[in-house]
C-alpha cells in the first residue's frame, strides 16, 4: 500500500467516476483502475461497487477511506512543514441540526485553518440524515439532541450504526419568540397551553417523520397550528412575521438568530441533551479536533 494508491482511491471516491478521477489526476484510466484493484486485493476488501453508472463506496470502503484520509492529511502536514508548500487541501464535513452555536464553531475552524485552500462542508439537515452522514462517513461529526421523548429510540439507532454520543450540555426547553410577541416578556416561562393560539414553526424531517426524529422537543402532533420549514432563515422570518414560535435549547446567537428573537423558558417536564455524534474507533482529523474544541468552548460559555 502506497500514498499514491491512497490518493487514487480518495479521488475516485470524491468524483464517483474512475474516468473523471483519472482525468483530474493526470493518469490513464487503466493505470488508475489497476492501482485501485491492486489495493483492494492487498487489503482483501472491496472499496468500491462498480456499475455502468459509475462507482460507489462500500461500507468497508467508507471505513478504509476515513483512515486513508487521515494518513494523507498527516503526510501533507509533514510535507508542508519541511517544504513550505501545501500539497493537500484540508477536508472536513459536519452535519447538524439547526444550531447557531454549531455554525459559530464551524466558522472558528475556518478562521483557524490557515491554509490557502480547503474543502469544508456544513450540512444543516434532518435528524435521520445526520445519523446517516456520520455512519457513512460523509460527515466526520454530527450535532443533535436527545430528550426523554426520543432518547430510547435514537440510542438504539446510534448503537446499531456504531456511533457514539458525547454530551455537550443539558438545557431545559425554551421557546424562541419575536421580541414583540405578547409572551416575550414572560421571563419565568410559558406553558404549552399559552402557545395554543400561535403558529408552531418546526423543521420538516422529510420521509422520516417518526416522532423521535423531530428536531423540536415538543413535536407538531401536540399543536393546533403547524408550519413546517426547511431552513433557519425562513423559520426566523415566520416567527417574526406571524407571531410564531419554535422550541429549542435556548442557545441563541445574536449574530445568527438576529436581535429580534428572544428565548423564553418553556414550562415542560423534559430536557434537551445536545451532543456530538461520531463513528466509534475513528480518530478526528485536525479540523475535526478544532471543531470539537470550538463547540465545547461555546457550550462552556452558555
Amino acid at each position: 500500500m502506497t500514498l499514491q494508491q491512497l490518493k487514487y482511491a480518495d479521488r475516485v471516491a470524491a468524483t464517483g467516476s474512475i474516468s473523471e478521477a483519472a482525468r483530474k489526476l493526470f493518469v490513464s484510466q487503466p493505470t488508475l483502475t489497476e492501482a485501485v484493484r491492486t489495493l483492494e486485493e492487498e487489503l482483501r476488501i472491496a472499496i468500491f461497487n462498480r456499475s455502468a453508472k459509475g462507482v460507489t463506496v462500500t461500507r468497508e470502503g467508507e471505513e478504509f477511506l476515513a483512515s486513508a484520509r487521515q494518513i494523507l492529511d498527516d503526510a501533507a502536514r509533514i510535507q508542508e512543514k519541511y517544504t513550505g508548500k501545501a500539497v493537500r487541501r484540508p477536508q472536513f464535513a459536519v452535519s447538524c441540526q439547526h444550531y447557531a452555536f454549531a455554525v459559530e464553531a464551524f466558522m472558528e475552524v475556518v478562521r483557524e485553518c490557515g491554509a490557502e485552500s480547503y474543502d469544508f462542508t456544513l450540512r444543516e439537515t434532518v435528524t435521520s440524515e445526520i445519523i446517516d452522514d456520520v455512519a457513512r462517513l460523509r460527515s466526520e461529526i454530527g450535532v443533535m439532541y436527545l430528550s426523554r421523548r426520543n432518547e430510547r429510540a435514537l440510542a438504539k439507532i446510534l448503537k446499531k450504526e456504531d456511533l457514539s454520543f458525547e454530551e455537550l450540555f443539558v438545557s431545559r426547553p425554551h421557546v424562541f419568540l419575536g421580541r414583540r410577541h405578547p409572551l416575550a416578556k414572560k421571563k419565568l416561562g410559558v406553558t404549552p397551553k399559552e402557545l395554543d393560539d400561535y403558529p408552531f414553526i418546526s423543521f420538516e424531517q422529510g420521509v422520516e417523520n417518526a416522532l423521535y426524529f423531530a428536531e423540536e422537543v415538543m413535536p407538531a402532533i401536540d399543536r393546533k397550528k403547524n408550519i413546517r420549514v426547511r431552513d433557519r432563515a425562513t423559520m426566523t422570518n415566520l416567527i417574526l412575521g406571524l407571531n410564531g414560535y419554535t422550541v429549542a435549547s435556548g442557545a441563541l446567537s445574536r449574530e445568527l438568530n438576529g436581535p429580534n428573537v428572544v428565548a423564553v423558558p418553556l414550562k415542560m417536564d423534559d430536557f434537551i441533551r445536545v451532543g456530538l455524534v461520531r463513528r466509534s474507533g475513528i480518530s478526528p482529523s485536525a479540523a475535526g479536533a478544532k471543531f470539537v474544541r470550538a463547540i465545547k468552548s461555546s457550550a462552556a460559555r452558555r
